[in-house]
């Protein structure tokens, strides 16, 4: 819902932001839902996003243990989708229930993505009793990601900042998806 979207934007004045660009009137949040580990590690991408399209996207630091309160209540209103592949769930995950199945994108504003490595990935939604309740939604790239920084990337699979610009794109937000590709070129060298 509008409220709860605009509880979640930072406090911050568009004039005060160092984002990238802003399109007009955007009401999307995207949530990364970050392994700690990330925090340090220079491959990061997501932090490309925070750096440059603070106005859209949210970093939040998952804990196993004290799950970010206003996380868990958006999903429980079904106010938020995850962005998550049902083939990235391992074989421990229990089928999801079937008002979780695959939605579309355009129904939601509130978009969460687990930023971390593929296994770690697999970790914090099994050990996250409340993604498992989330609808999902599973993004389908015409291209091949073009990280080349980590090892171990599935095929089909894209890092954090290539999720971000495909759900930019999907959602209409092509400027500020241009703008961070831009900048993921660069960073990826």
């Amino acid at each position: 819902s509008l409220l709860t979207t605009n509880l979640f934007f930072s406090s911050k004045t568009k004039s005060d932001q160092k984002s990238l660009c802003h399109e007009n009137d955007i009401m999307m949040k995207i949530f990364l839902l970050t392994h700690e580990r990330e925090l340090n590690r220079a491959t990061n991408t997501g932090t490309i996003a925070i750096e440059n399209a603070n106005h859209i996207v949210e970093r939040i630091i998952w804990q196993r243990v004290n799950p970010n309160k206003n996380l868990v209540q958006l999903i429980e209103n079904n106010d938020a989708i995850l962005l998550y592949s049902k083939e990235e769930l391992s074989l421990e995950t229990p089928i999801l229930n079937p008002q979780t199945a695959p939605l579309s994108l355009n129904d939601y504003e509130n978009i969460i993505i687990i930023d971390s490595t593929w296994q770690e990935a697999n970790k914090i939604f099994n050990q996250s009793p409340y993604l498992k309740n989330a609808s999902y939604f599973t993004l389908k790239p015409e291209n091949t990601s073009l990280y080349n920084l980590r090892a171990n990337q599935p095929k089909g699979g894209l890092c954090t900042i290539e999720c971000i610009i495909e759900v930019l794109k999907l959602k209409g937000q092509n400027k500020t998806a241009a703008a961070l590709l831009l900048k993921f070129i660069e960073f990826n060298g």
